[in-house]
C-alpha cells in the first residue's frame, strides 16, 4: 500500500480553504473506491505530525482529507510552529472565528469527500486537541457515520469560537453516527471534572459512544516533543483503526 498526496482550494462563504488530500493506493490492483474521514489539526494546521497522522489514516484504507482550519486568515499553507509563537496565534484565532464558520467548513469537507472520484461517500471524522472539538462539530451533520476524537478541548467548557459560545455538547442528541472519544488522565485541557461532563451529556442525549481513558498528557498523539507517548498513540491508533473499520469499512 502506497499513499498518494494532493491538495485543493476548496470554496467557503469565507474564502478558498486549503485542503490536503491523501489516498491509498494498491499497485497492480483496481482502484477501489474507499470511505472518506475529515482530519481535523491541532491548533497549528497541518504540522509534519498530523501529516503523518494522515498518511497512516490513509494507509489503513481511508481516503483523508486535512482542511486549514484558520484559511480566512492565513494563507494557504500557513503551519504555525510549535512554539510560543504559534501557539499563541493559534488559540487567538479559534477564538475569533465564529461556530458558523467552522460548521460551514465542515459542510464543504464532508461534501468535497463524498463528491471525490476515490470515495463511495461513506464519510467518518477525527481530530485531536481543537481537532477533537472540531470533528465533534463535523458529527453533528447526518452524513458523519463515524468520528473518533481526541482530547477534544474547549467542549466541556464551550468556550471555542467567536464569543465563547459553543453549543457543541447542548447540541450532542443530534448526532446520528457513532463516537469514539479518547483521552488522557493527565490532560489540564480536559480534567476529570470536564471528562464526566462530557461523558454524563454524551450519555444523557442518548449518543452512541466509546469511551476511553489513558495515563497520559495533552497531545500524547503528536510523534514529537516531551508529551508523545509512543505506546499509548499506538493503543489510540489501534481503537480508531478498529472503530472505523466496523463502522464505515475500507472498502
Amino acid at each position: 500500500m502506497t499513499v498518494t498526496d494532493s491538495f485543493a482550494d476548496l470554496s467557503t462563504p469565507t474564502g478558498p480553504m486549503r485542503t490536503y488530500f491523501y489516498a491509498p493506493c494498491e499497485a497492480g490492483r483496481p482502484t477501489r473506491l474507499r470511505p472518506g474521514l475529515a482530519l481535523y489539526s491541532e491548533i497549528f494546521q497541518q504540522t509534519e505530525p498530523v501529516r503523518r497522522l494522515a498518511v497512516q489514516f490513509a494507509s489503513l484504507g481511508y481516503l483523508v482529507a486535512v482542511p486549514e482550519v484558520y484559511h480566512a486568515h492565513e494563507p494557504g499553507g500557513c503551519v504555525l510552529g510549535y512554539d510560543d509563537a504559534g501557539k499563541n496565534r493559534g488559540n487567538a484565532l479559534k477564538g475569533i472565528i465564529p461556530m458558523s464558520e467552522f460548521d460551514a467548513d465542515a459542510r464543504v469537507v464532508v461534501d468535497a469527500l463524498q463528491k471525490h472520484p476515490a470515495c463511495n461517500k461513506s464519510v467518518g471524522a477525527v481530530g485531536i486537541c481543537l481537532g477533537g472539538h472540531l470533528a465533534f462539530r463535523a458529527a453533528l451533520l447526518p452524513e458523519v457515520r463515524a468520528t473518533a476524537c481526541f482530547y477534544p478541548t474547549d467542549l466541556h467548557t464551550g468556550t471555542l469560537g467567536r464569543g465563547g459560545a459553543a453549543d457543541s455538547l447542548a447540541r450532542a442528541r443530534d448526532i446520528q453516527g457513532e463516537l469514539l472519544m479518547v483521552f488522557g488522565r493527565q490532560d489540564p485541557h480536559v480534567p476529570a471534572a470536564g471528562r464526566r461532563q462530557i461523558y454524563d451529556a454524551l450519555d444523557a442525549a442518548g449518543v452512541w459512544f466509546t469511551w476511553h481513558e489513558f495515563n497520559a498528557a495533552h497531545a500524547f498523539m503528536r510523534d514529537e516533543g516531551e508529551r508523545y507517548d509512543p505506546a499509548v498513540a499506538r493503543q489510540g491508533m489501534s481503537l480508531a483503526a478498529d472503530f472505523f473499520a466496523r463502522v464505515l469499512g475500507a472498502d
